[in-house]
């Protein structure tokens, strides 16, 4: 999006920006998830309360919650092979960001797979252990090669 696009279309770019809330809040509910199983309309109305959920796009929070919740055993499914792991030993942290950028590249088409990984490294860095991070990259990487061929190829 250029500069012109950001001034002229606010909202736009607040969605935009908004993503990486969502994908954080996303983050979180799903640890807890993924920790005691809590019912998603639950763990949605948690992080609905948080004053951090007003600066994220609410509907992309609710897709990728509903998304990965619903869709968990085919992402786990796709993810494993690149694992060096069974997927129930990683921490919640690096196994709730490998399911949401495995759900951004496998299902949310419009979210470039650079901007899926990138977001995922991020958020690694920030609530992952210390080299976490590269792990999430190098699994989503192979990922990525492999759900978004034609994107990745080099040309």
């Amino acid at each position: 999006m250029s500069a012109a696009d950001a001034t002229a279309n606010p909202q736009k770019r607040q969605s935009r920006g908004s993503r990486r809330s969502s994908r954080e809040l996303a983050l979180q509910a799903l640890y807890h998830w993924l920790l005691n199983r809590d019912d998603v309309r639950t763990l949605a109305a948690q992080a609905a309360e948080k004053k951090e959920f007003g600066r994220a796009d609410a509907e992309y929070f609710h897709t990728l919650l509903q998304g990965v919740v619903g869709d968990v055993v085919q992402l786990e499914t796709a993810l494993q092979p690149f694992l060096d792991r069974p997927i129930e030993q990683l921490s919640p942290i690096e196994r709730g960001l490998l399911l949401i950028a495995a759900y951004e590249l496998t299902a949310a088409l419009d979210v470039p797979y650079r901007v899926a990984i990138n977001e995922a490294v991020e958020l690694a860095k920030s609530y992952g252990g210390t080299d976490g991070y590269k792990y999430v990259n190098g699994v989503l990487d192979k990922l990525a090669a492999q759900v978004r061929a034609h994107e990745t190829k080099k040309t």
